[in-house]
């Protein structure tokens, strides 16, 4: 009943909370003239400095780098939304990315059972490769797509069709896995099945009404697929 994988990136193969609080604490400390402007650039992406966290609506968490410079950009005057984010990416690529299970092992194994991977994420495509590549697993997708990859950004649905498309696969015999609710509205509307993990910010209660099921993590992917008829 499966015959691809299409999974997220942060939050999905990476856990979120250790891998871009890390990240978001390094650079806005890079960039803020000292902590008290270190917090107000927190609070304009949902941040908060002191004790490492996101609120539920930070764009970090499913918006492109784009819109993270955005919302950084009205308390840095003289500093373009453009330069901005090249920084996040420059930066983005180096962030200490945290593995929500043992990726390499799991990956080989999924591929194993023929099944077909990618990657669609909502973060740049260098910076995301860039994440693949420390951790070893680049060679174990099929496709790799950021929101700046031609196809759009979750959850409008271009990068799950682009994934389906290029495979010369049936989207309803396709998986999209993810953390949020952008992930599970881009799988729906390309007419995927939508599988959702809990290693990001939002809860089960927020990702059940969107998702055929619910996950700890993707670590137990290989067991729903196996409970699958047919």
């Amino acid at each position: 009943m499966i015959d691809g994988l299409l999974f997220d990136k942060d939050g999905t193969l990476f856990d979120f909370r250790d891998s871009w609080g890390r990240w978001a604490q390094g650079f806005l400390t890079q960039i803020a003239r000292d902590a008290a402007h270190a917090a107000r650039l927190g609070q304009a992406i949902g941040f908060d400095p002191a004790t490492g966290t996101f609120a539920p609506d930070s764009p970090v968490i499913a918006a492109t780098a784009a819109d993270i410079a955005a919302a950084l950009a009205a308390e840095l005057p003289g500093t373009s939304v453009a330069e901005l984010t090249d920084r996040i990416d420059a930066s983005a690529a180096q962030a200490p990315m945290s593995q929500a299970v043992p990726l390499l092992p799991l990956m080989s194994a999924l591929r194993a059972r023929g099944l077909r991977l990618g990657v669609a994420t909502n973060d740049s495509e260098v910076p995301a490769r860039q994440h693949l590549a420390t951790h070893g697993i680049t060679d174990c997708f099929d496709f790799i797509a950021g929101y700046d990859s031609g196809y759009g950004a979750k959850p409008g649905p271009g990068m799950c069709l682009a994934f389906a498309r290029q495979l010369g696969l049936d989207p309803a015999r396709v998986a999209m896995v993810g953390d949020s609710r952008h992930d599970l509205e881009a799988g729906r509307a390309a007419g995927m099945r939508t599988v959702a993990v809990l290693t990001g910010i939002a809860r089960r209660d927020e990702l059940s009404p969107h998702a055929d099921v619910v996950l700890d993590d993707i670590g137990a992917l290989p067991d729903w697929i196996s409970s699958l008829p047919g």
